[in-house]
């Protein structure tokens, strides 16, 4: 949040099952999947909820080879773009979210691993 320059805003997260995620992604997004991460913006000064899927990132860490902790920073990053606004239905969006998840990670963020 340092990186970004957010100063004097709150920001919950939460590690649930995919059984949890699966929940309130049909609940907000009418898709009846498990997913990775979500978001849900609030506003000053709480910036939202993050909920990510901790059995969808030990299995996916586990798939590409990489640390549990490299997987939960990358759902992070990501769920904290979209609640600053940050999205990827369009290729500019995509390509302008994708910048942003490299500056947070020092590395390839998820729109661009897929």
């Amino acid at each position: 949040m340092r990186s970004l320059e957010l100063d004097g805003v709150e920001l919950s997260l939460s590690l649930v099952g995919d059984a949890r995620i699966r929940k309130l992604n049909r609940e907000w997004r009418r898709k009846d999947e498990a997913t990775d991460v979500l978001s849900f913006p609030v506003g000053d000064p709480l910036l939202g909820d993050v909920v990510i899927s901790i059995e969808t990132a030990r299995r996916v860490a586990k798939e590409r080879g990489v640390a549990l902790r490299s997987e939960l920073n990358l759902y992070l990053a990501h769920g904290l773009l979209h609640l600053l606004g940050y999205d990827h239905h369009g290729a500019a969006e995509r390509k302008r979210m994708a910048r942003a998840e490299a500056h947070l990670l020092g590395t390839r963020g998820m729109l661009t691993r897929r």
